[in-house]
């Protein structure tokens, strides 16, 4: 064993450069996969910490426990409670103070008349909780607001909206409320929490424009008095609490908001990073790989000796995995430390770009360094595991060849494995895609296609660098020739090293081509199902918006231009025992501004007692125009409605439609999402959206758009979200870069004689930089075009496997994949200056001396 660490330290020693971009690639994406754990500790431990701050007064929190919660929204929304229950739990042994706590959606305009926060982060509006302990908000500037239309606003919303003290604006709830700040407050110490507006009411007015009625709150926050504990003060508010009301320590009602934001946007976050962590890691894998198979076959005759000296194959296999390890060792130990760097890069950059990282220290956890080492160590491993098998085999004979011949192009076995596993992995997604929408079956054949390109690979690579470098012997001459040929010399070689870039490639195809598919969908979905002239206020990406006012669909029909005008409302409800969403609208005017498809029944009859449902809900519960089922609302009310209508198109509509009669009983803070508009005939959409513009500022000036507008604005956070991804991605993309560096490097050491007889017989420095740099641009092109292909084939999967209404639409974009295709061509050309400048300066005499 001391022989074999002795054999690795020399070889290490000698060939320090052999090893850099293994290196650097394993540093990389530990450093990412460091990165990402700190990252998402840290946030953890901040949030924890300002919730914990900011409720630290808060000793018990008495709320209803009837909660309607939908899919992705949350904590639910509960059923209030009654403020009038503060004065009888003030009463109580034990307690201090009980104040009642109404929080609903305002959305404040800052001074250029914007709504600040737009669509993205929540805006938040509530009563400012009198009691300082009580209150998780601590007054910076000013004062309480005393008198109606006083507000407190965060100093995050007021800094973004340009407004400061003594300033009037206006508070969207939705209608418009003109507002005057008189206090300036942090929440937990920060400016605000995370990026969310909030802003302070007095009590009558949270009751006016928040409350679903007069005397009603969203909570009761409790504070006990002195020595009485949390739970102690729990025990004794329970015996008093009237049926259908709790009580929770104020540590739970902390937990449960530290979760709401971890199961909202930590864990998404997070969970988005490890995949690209782990793509990375993958594409480090093929590139580690190929650095190992090159230098073991380089070093095949020193291998050889070894074994005629007397060495075991275990010793020299055992050798080439200690290099790894040493290697692996001292990337990950450096990635650590730089994804450290980068957690704290990201903790002081995050507030200039206007996300608050909550303040705090990075929390380095064991698990943050142990995992990264652990996976940079695996990975090193696994990659160099079949290379160091097959120096192991290395046969004593071998000292006496001048070389081996890379035959890995022309193998048989792969022909047939790859032959085979390609159609089994192209038909059992087809067949997974076919069955209906889930990606476990079409996973497993993507997988399995992923598979096939690499096993084909060699294979592949000779036929296709035969014809993406015909072009070259004519437009570059013998210098184009000679790169070609080296390209094919060892397609086993030039496969491995083109891999690690086709993943990349093929995962940014994957999402280019998803993202084209999803804003294709969309626009697909307004011009089937929109049939206006305009919309009000259109949906967009994000939580935020306090939505529009009801009142403006009646006021925008009354214009001498318009033909019709409805406004679709959103609730929530229990149907069946399952959270969903209601749209609250006209029916029967929806049906001339919407395209319902096909209608069972009538929606002209629904009444305060019917509801229409969608085609797919219909199925689900079996249900047909004249079945009954209950609804339970958050008022704590339950009701039989009787199904009379069912669509077939639910695009805009949604799966659930109720008229304002019904929905008036259980209404909370009432608010329109949608406004679509119809013009009469003779009035232009520009006119007509003039006038509409005009009716719409005197209700808190909601977007008006034309359909196309409406459509595009609707895509707009799938080009928020390209623009991420590619961001993460690039570090994929720069991994197999290196590793195209590093296997041209190593190529052009091996070929170092070769290479001097070349300037010997009169090729200059130039073409010898130009024949390597080819070399590279053809290995790029190879890897590029199958990542296109693959990535392509992998999007149209993910886009039919979760299509679960059949109605998306798929689509390749030929701008973006022609600029994917040229960023894979400048890459290759970036990837071959380095070893064509080094290649260059090769001193002839010595290169032809080379062994």
């Amino acid at each position: 064993m001391n022989a074999t660490m002795r054999l690795s330290r020399t070889s290490l020693r000698s060939h320090k450069r052999r090893f850099a971009g293994t290196f650097v690639a394993v540093l990389l994406g530990v450093a990412f996969l460091t990165g990402t754990l700190v990252m998402g500790d840290t946030l953890r431990a901040g949030f924890d910490t300002l919730f914990a701050d900011a409720n630290a007064g808060t000793d018990a929190v008495v709320r209803s426990t009837n909660v309607v919660t939908v899919a992705g929204e949350g904590q639910g929304t509960r059923q209030p409670v009654p403020t009038a229950l503060a004065t009888r739990l003030s009463a109580t042994p034990g307690v201090a103070a009980a104040v009642p706590d109404l929080q609903g959606s305002g959305q404040l305009v800052g001074s250029d008349g914007k709504p600040i926060g737009g669509q993205g982060p929540p805006t938040r509006a509530g009563n400012w909780i009198t009691d300082p302990k009580l209150n998780p908000y601590r007054l910076a500037e000013g004062r309480a607001p005393s008198a109606p239309g006083e507000v407190v606003v965060n100093r995050g919303a007021a800094d973004k909206g340009g407004l400061k003290l003594g300033d009037t604006t206006v508070l969207r709830v939705p209608d418009p409320v003109p507002v005057r700040i008189v206090g300036i407050a942090t929440f937990g110490g920060e400016d605000g929490m995370g990026q969310a507006t909030f802003a302070g009411l007095t009590l009558g007015d949270a009751e006016k424009y928040l409350a679903p009625k007069p005397g009603e709150a969203s909570s009761i926050s409790v504070r006990a008095g002195p020595g009485v504990s949390q739970q102690r003060l729990v025990d004794a508010l329970t015996p008093v609490l009237p049926k259908g009301v709790e009580a929770i320590t104020g540590k739970a009602a902390a937990a449960e908001s530290l979760d709401m934001v971890a199961g909202l946007f930590l864990d998404l976050f997070t969970a988005l990073l490890l995949v690209f962590s782990g793509i990375a890691l993958l594409v480090a894998t093929f590139s580690i790989h190929n650095t190992f198979a090159i230098v073991v076959a380089q070093r095949t005759r020193e291998n050889a000796l070894l074994r005629a000296l007397g060495a075991s194959r275990r010793q020299v296999s055992t050798a080439t995995l200690a290099e790894a390890v040493v290697v692996a060792l001292a990337a990950s130990a450096a990635g650590v430390l730089a994804g450290i760097g980068i957690a704290a890069g990201l903790q002081a950059l995050f507030p200039a770009i206007g996300f608050p990282f909550p303040a705090g220290d990075l929390v380095i956890s064991w698990l943050s360094v142990a995992l990264p080492v652990a996976v940079g160590v695996l990975v090193c491993l696994g990659s160099a595991l079949l290379p160091a098998l097959r120096a192991g085999r290395t046969a004593p004979l071998a000292a006496l060849r001048e070389s081996a011949v890379d035959q890995s192009g022309a193998s048989r076995t792969r022909k047939l494995v790859g032959g085979a596993l390609l159609p089994v992995g192209v038909g059992v997604t087809v067949a997974g895609v076919l069955a209906g929408p889930g990606l476990l079956l079409a996973g497993t054949g993507a997988l399995l296609t992923v598979a096939a390109f690499v096993v084909l690979g060699p294979v592949a690579s000779s036929y296709a660098v035969r014809i993406l470098g015909a072009p070259l012997d004519r437009l570059r001459g013998v210098t184009g020739a000679l790169a070609r040929r080296n390209a094919l010399r060892s397609p086993r070689r030039t496969a491995a090293t083109a891999t690690a870039l086709m993943i990349g490639v093929a995962v940014v195809s994957l999402f280019t081509v998803f993202g084209a598919s999803l804003k294709a969908t969309m626009d697909q979905t307004v011009s089937r199902s929109f049939a206006g002239d305009v919309a009000v206020g259109a949906r967009q990406f994000g939580a935020g918006g306090s939505g529009i006012s009801p009142r403006l669909a009646p006021a925008v029909a009354r214009l001498p231009q318009v033909e019709a005008a409805v406004g679709l409302g959103k609730g929530v409800a229990d149907v069946d025992g399952g959270g969903r969403n209601i749209t609250v609208t006209d029916p029967v005017a929806l049906t001339g501004l919407l395209d319902l498809g096909k209608v069972e029944g009538s929606l002209a009859g629904l009444g305060s007692d019917g509801l229409a449902v969608s085609a797919n809900e219909a199925d689900k519960h079996h249900w047909k125009p004249g079945s009954t089922t209950r609804l339970a609302f958050t008022d704590g009310s339950e009701r039989t409605f009787t199904v009379r209508a069912v669509y077939a198109e639910k695009d805009l509509a949604g799966d659930y439609l109720l008229t304002r009669e019904a929905w008036a009983p259980h209404k909370a803070q009432e608010s329109d999402t949608l406004v679509a508009v119809s013009f009469k005939d003779g009035v232009s959409v520009a006119d007509g959206k003039k006038a509409v513009e005009r009716t719409a500022a005197a209700y808190g000036n909601p977007t008006v758009q034309t359909r196309d507008e409406y459509a595009k604005s609707s895509a707009s956070g799938i080009d928020m979200m390209l623009t991420l991804v590619y961001a993460l991605l690039a570090l994929a993309v720069v991994i197999a870069l290196l590793g195209i560096a590093n296997t041209l490097t190593l190529a052009v050491h091996e070929r170092t004689r070769e290479l001097g007889l070349l300037r010997a017989v009169g090729q200059s420095r130039a073409q010898l930089r130009a024949m390597v740099r080819w070399e590279s641009v053809l290995v790029a092109a190879f890897g590029t075009a199958g990542g296109l292909g693959l990535g392509a084939f992998l999007g149209w999967v993910l886009v039919r496997a979760s299509d679960a209404d059949g109605t998306g639409a798929f689509a390749l974009p030929p701008v973006q994949l022609a600029v994917v295709t040229l960023v894979g061509l400048l890459a290759g050309a970036l990837a071959g200056w380095r070893p064509a400048r080094r290649a260059a300066r090769l001193d002839v005499l010595r290169a032809i001396a080379t062994e």
